[in-house]
């Protein structure tokens, strides 16, 4: 183990701010829009808005120190996971519909979680890299 001080990966402002735009436009055209289009627009405006509103309460995603890792866990809330849980660190890479989509995963055996890009604020590999040198 590399004794590192502890860091925080969080998710981006600007996709913060592209998800409250979206939110602003969907909402703009459901008040437009007929029957259905006012329904489907409304749903998707608020969910969108529900989305940017967890990225707010809960920016960091996940944290990681010597006792262990901090990820996010329901709506905004935090679990402690201690460093002799995690039984694998690992990033999964796929390509799908022409593009490549890596996830960190946490592997405690009960549960995997899961971190993309979006929610790290930066690629998956060297935060996978910096997770691996800290671990006992």
């Amino acid at each position: 183990m590399v004794d590192l001080p502890s860091r925080e990966w969080r998710v981006a402002p600007s996709i913060i701010v592209l998800k409250v735009i979206g939110a602003v436009l969907l909402a703009v055209l459901a008040l437009t829009a007929d029957g259905r289009g006012l329904f489907l627009a409304g749903i998707a405006a608020l969910g969108l808005a529900g989305l940017a509103v967890r990225d707010l309460l809960a920016r960091v995603r996940l944290a990681a120190d010597h006792h262990g890792v901090t990820v996010i866990t329901g709506f905004s809330g935090r679990h402690h996971i201690p460093w002799p849980q995690i039984e694998r660190i690992r990033v999964d890479s796929r390509a799908r519909y022409g593009t490549r989509m890596q996830l960190l995963e946490l592997d405690t055996g009960d549960n995997i979680h899961l971190f993309s890009k979006f929610d790290l604020g930066e690629p998956v590999v060297p935060v996978a890299e910096v997770l691996m040198r800290m671990r006992p």
